[in-house]
């Protein structure tokens, strides 16, 4: 027990190893809380930037969302429709499944018709 006394009261140049040793413990405190509060900043400062970019992006889908809505309006569309020379199709135009077979036609081209696969010689 002697001894851990005399360890107290041992000094370098007058200052005990004990006080030595508190103030090295006390600036490596002191400096990672320095480096944790820089970090800290740098990562709130980021955090702040992402929460502008999505504020950013949710204003740019509120526009596109507009913008569809005003392209999508069918008022809009009959009007260019008809511009266009375009009709809705009467009863005439329209066929069921019997009648389909006509629209194709009985003949078919040579281009159309499968071919079968030339067999190979082993």
């Amino acid at each position: 027990m002697n001894t851990a006394l005399s360890l107290f009261d041992w000094k370098v140049r007058g200052f005990r190893v004990v006080e030595i040793i508190g103030l090295a413990i006390l600036a490596v405190i002191i400096v990672s809380v320095y480096f944790a509060k820089a970090q800290a900043a740098r990562q709130s400062a980021e955090i702040d930037g992402l929460h502008q970019a999505i504020g950013n992006e949710r204003q740019r889908v509120r526009l596109l969302m507009a913008e569809t809505a005003r392209l999508e309006e069918p008022g809009r569309l009959e009007a260019l429709s008809r511009h266009a020379g375009l009709e809705p199709v009467s009863v005439e135009q329209r066929a069921d499944l019997d009648g389909l077979d006509a629209l194709v036609g009985d003949e078919q081209t040579p281009e159309s018709t499968p071919q079968p696969a030339p067999e190979t010689a082993q």
